[in-house]
């Protein structure tokens, strides 16, 4: 049963890193539409990385941010907080695959492997929390400054990539939660049986005993 619960977290993981991968990148981070007549009503959206536009005739135009030190404190912490979900979640998949029931690497030593399986529980946990954070301090200034009437400036909407981000961070935590709970269930196939072995100081004792109880004709320094 457990290695059911590990493969399905591990596929769970696997998704969630796979979909913060896939948002990381996104154009569509905040998206503005600004409206007029036929040929100036445009489509104006950011991610962490550029700005770009689009006209009603499909033009497409991006710039990157110029300079780093010049954008607010909530872009560049979200740009570390998802690349280190990145990182977490790398580590992740590679510490549940070394861990699960199911592979063949670092040999049967089924606790030792549950403990690696709990450390991607734990990578998984990592990488969802971080991308949790990312993306509802990104969208938080979003509706701040939307629901703001005295902001001077563009007012966007969240886009797709934090609705991919999200998901991506809810699957991460999911399966890091299975991982750590199948970790901790124990069943009568993960243990490993230990054979009883007597001592053999009894035995040992015996025959000194015996050897001692039974007469010898020879003498002490005599060598048969």
């Amino acid at each position: 049963m457990n290695a059911i619960v590990e493969a399905f977290a591990f596929f769970l993981g696997f998704l969630g890193w796979l979909m913060v991968g896939i948002a990381f990148p996104n154009r569509y981070w905040k998206v503005s539409s600004v409206d007029g007549n036929v040929i100036t009503t445009s489509t104006i959206y950011e991610n962490l990385w550029m700005s770009c536009a689009t006209d009603s005739t499909g033009v497409h135009n991006c710039r990157d941010f110029p300079s780093l030190l010049a954008l607010n404190g909530y872009i560049q912490a979200s740009r570390a907080l998802m690349i280190a979900a990145i990182v977490f979640g790398t580590f992740g998949l590679v510490a549940t695959l070394a861990g699960m029931q199911c592979s063949k690497i670092g040999g049967e030593n089924y606790i030792l492997k549950g403990r690696i399986a709990a450390i991607g529980g734990v990578f998984f946990l990592l990488q969802g929390i971080c991308t949790m954070i990312a993306v509802s301090w990104y969208a938080a200034n979003i509706t701040r400054e939307f629901f703001d009437q005295f902001y001077p400036g563009t007012k966007y909407e969240i886009g797709e990539g934090l609705y991919i981000g999200w998901s991506s961070a809810i699957l991460a935590i999911c399966g890091g939660s299975c991982l750590m709970c199948a970790c901790k269930v124990k069943t009568p196939n993960e243990k490993i049986p230990y054979p009883y072995q007597p001592s053999n100081r009894g035995h040992v004792l015996s025959t000194v005993e015996t050897s001692q109880s039974v007469p010898s004709n020879y003498g002490r320094n005599a060598y048969v």
